[in-house]
């Protein structure tokens, strides 16, 4: 079954929220291991930008994956499937 743009979308915004969560969180524990002491709010500006690349990062992905498993399945081929043996 094909994954719709829409379905894509959905996947990349659930995935990166919760690694915002997880970033955040990360954020806070470990910058002040080497030295960087950051607030609550400047945590939360930096992981935005990182979310949003990470969202516009698994979206491409997702969208190329799905591009390369349709174009092999048109083309007669079946992506996880043993290739063809001729006789010598």
């Amino acid at each position: 079954m094909k994954q719709t743009r829409f379905m894509s979308l959905i996947e990349a915004v659930t995935n990166v929220v919760v690694g915002y969560g997880v970033a955040v969180v990360a954020q806070i524990l470990v910058f002040p291991v080497f030295g960087l002491h950051t607030t609550l709010v400047q945590n939360l500006k930096m992981g935005g930008i990182f979310a949003l690349i990470s969202m516009g990062r698994s979206f491409f992905l997702r969208r190329l994956f799905e591009a390369i498993k349709v174009a092999n399945r048109s083309a007669g081929h079946d992506a996880h499937a043993e290739p063809e043996r001729y006789p010598p």
